[in-house]
């Protein structure tokens, strides 16, 4: 039978409806998906603009190469940023020897040796564990970890690069063991059940099969929690303390690139001023450090990938 002339209406108006729906969701799309690259170019231009008005007042050489940081000083204030990137090299230094091997450790157990009965119960802990605020990390740091250090080593004071470097470690596990256990769960089986119809152990499967193929995801892991701990921010302001040393002692008051950042966003100096303009000098190089972390990772992803 043939149609009606108000069906053919109300058919050519939903072929019209959906074509424009057609159209409208690839734009919806992109804008949805252009709001973190135009929220990181915001970012940048904020740093760099600001970052521009500091070095007209201090001189680039000075900061860079600089090996004193006062910038409170009313006589001579002294911008030179070194200080502050050492004490973030020291906590970071410290956070990547407690975490690196206990998080691939823990991987290669999750991995290769847990039943699926122990790994959901792992697994959800460390998910927990990655979801703690950092600044009560931060208080468990000063209150717990630094006196424990102290019983044993009573040179260390109370604020120290020990203490908050142990934590953060702590607090960048998760993101290492879950990272590079997805990098080995995705190792074919057969790879492995090659090697044990030849002999091999579990523990040398793991080893010299496993962990070898996986290596680039491991690796990207590992750099990426370096990336975490070089910007984390609450647990160093509270444990780490708040004085620049351009030095080698982890047992002494330090003070990093975040910690300063939060101390002068407190309300320490007046908009306008150098220090305030500081603030976002020490935020590019942070963000640059950040950025190079990432940029390493991705290549390491890339350059030693496994293809299966």
């Amino acid at each position: 039978m043939g149609q009606s002339v108000q069906e053919m209406i109300a058919q050519s108006k939903g072929k019209k409806n959906k074509k424009f729906v057609e159209k409208l969701i690839p734009v919806l799309l992109f804008l949805i998906a252009s709001v973190s690259v135009l929220t990181t170019i915001g970012i940048m231009l904020t740093l760099i603009v600001e970052t521009v008005t500091f070095f007209t007042r201090v001189s680039i050489s000075e900061f860079i190469f600089g090996t004193t940081w006062l910038p409170f000083s009313n006589k001579s204030a002294q911008f030179g940023v070194l200080p502050l990137i050492v004490g973030t090299l020291k906590v970071t230094l410290i956070a990547v020897i407690v975490a690196v091997p206990i998080g691939i450790a823990a991987a290669i157990y999750l991995s290769e040796y847990a039943t699926d009965n122990v790994r959901r119960v792992i697994k959800p802990v460390l998910e927990v564990l990655a979801g703690i605020p950092t600044i009560v990390y931060g208080f468990f740091a000063l209150t717990f970890v630094t006196p424990l250090l102290q019983s044993f080593f009573p040179e260390i004071k109370i604020f120290n690069a020990i203490s908050p470097g142990i934590v953060v470690g702590i607090m960048i596990i998760p993101m290492i063991a879950s990272l590079s256990e997805d990098a080995m769960s995705s190792v074919p089986k057969s790879i492995r059940e090659g090697a044990l119809a030849m002999g091999s152990t579990k523990f040398e499967v793991a080893m010299k099969i496993t962990v070898p193929a996986a290596i680039s995801g491991i690796i990207a892991s590992v750099v990426l929690a370096v990336s975490r701990a070089i910007g984390e921010t609450m647990i160093v302001s509270l444990a780490a303390g708040s004085t620049p040393q351009f030095d080698g002692d982890f047992t002494g008051s330090i003070q990093t690139m975040t910690a300063y950042i939060v101390q002068v966003s407190k309300g320490d100096a007046g908009y306008g001023t150098t220090i305030y303009y500081s603030i976002y000098a020490v935020g590019f190089t942070l963000f640059i450090f950040t950025m190079v972390m990432n940029i390493i990772a991705n290549y390491v992803s890339k350059r030693f990938r496994e293809e299966y």
